[in-house]
């Protein structure tokens, strides 16, 4: 009898979650009815005027889109060259030491950082030094939000890919380090190889992270309705957007910024489902 309660729980439990999901999805898609069927879903996306205008109310999404994947990805390609090295290090030369675990632990922290101090350190920090070097004359812009992005995301697919690059089996590594290899061979042949569709897994998860950063990115990107050209030009993603704009729109404008955000879900939902299908095959 107590199996089966505890069986009925847990289906409760995940039927929660999934109803959870649902009801978001349900809520931004009769959100944002409104705004396609004015605008339609193909011109939304693809129109990037933004005018909140009464008379002539336009809005549309691209130059959202295109701040939120340039930041995202600009966020991922500084990120990969730090976190692989800590994850090599906790993972394979120092795993099992009490210095990896000290290690393992300063990351696990600098993971759960709220966003908004990410956001002051790089307002106070990153800022001041983008301007110092004429990058920027105010030094806000994809470059500096992408940046505090990237150390923010540095620790989650370090943690992670540290955790794939552990499982390899010490058999494998016995068996080429017995046939002569190097430890440089060992990592590059044994290791990578045994491991890439976890690392790389682990690097897909961190972006879906990046593309949902709020806080941080609107303390940084400088807040425009532009199609950024440059990495020094200020724009908006489709977070930092709704965040700026949600609490004083209504109608239209209301149900653009919430087409925005099923956009924003879909996008996410799409690239953590390709990572969880890479971890379970790595599995």
């Amino acid at each position: 009898m107590r199996d089966k309660i505890f069986k009925i729980l847990l289906l409760l439990s995940a039927l929660i979650i999934v109803l959870i999901c649902g009801g978001m999805f349900y809520f931004l898609v009769m959100g944002s009815t409104e705004a396609f069927g004015h605008f339609g879903i193909f011109n939304f996306i693809s129109t990037a005027e933004w005018d909140p205008n009464p008379d002539n109310e336009q809005y549309g999404a691209l130059s959202f889109i295109v701040g939120t994947v340039m930041t995202s990805f600009l966020a991922l390609l500084f990120c990969i060259p730090f976190s692989l090295p800590v994850a090599l290090f906790n993972g394979e030369y120092f795993r099992g030491t009490k210095i990896a675990l000290f290690m393992s632990t300063v990351v696990n922290l600098l993971a759960g950082i709220p966003s908004v101090i990410y956001g002051l350190w790089g307002f106070y920090t990153l800022r001041p030094l983008i301007i110092s070097l004429g990058l920027s004359e105010q030094g806000f812009g994809i470059l500096t939000a992408s940046l505090v992005l990237a150390i923010m995301i540095i620790p989650y697919a370090a943690s992670l890919s540290s955790e794939f690059i552990s499982m390899v089996s010490n058999e494998l590594k016995e068996a080429a380090y017995s046939l002569g290899a190097t430890r440089f061979e060992v990592i590059k042949s044994v290791i990578f190889s045994s491991s890439a569709s976890g690392i790389f897994a682990s690097y897909i998860l961190a972006l879906g992270r990046a593309l949902g950063e709020t806080m941080a990115v609107t303390m940084l990107i400088g807040n425009t309705n532009n199609i950024p050209t440059s990495l020094t030009d200020t724009s908006n993603t489709m977070a930092s957007v709704i965040a700026n704009q949600f609490g004083e729109a209504s109608d239209l404008r209301l149900s653009s910024l919430i087409a925005i955000g099923l956009i924003l879900f879909l996008i996410t939902a799409v690239i953590n489902f390709i990572g969880k299908m890479i971890i379970k095959r790595f599995n």
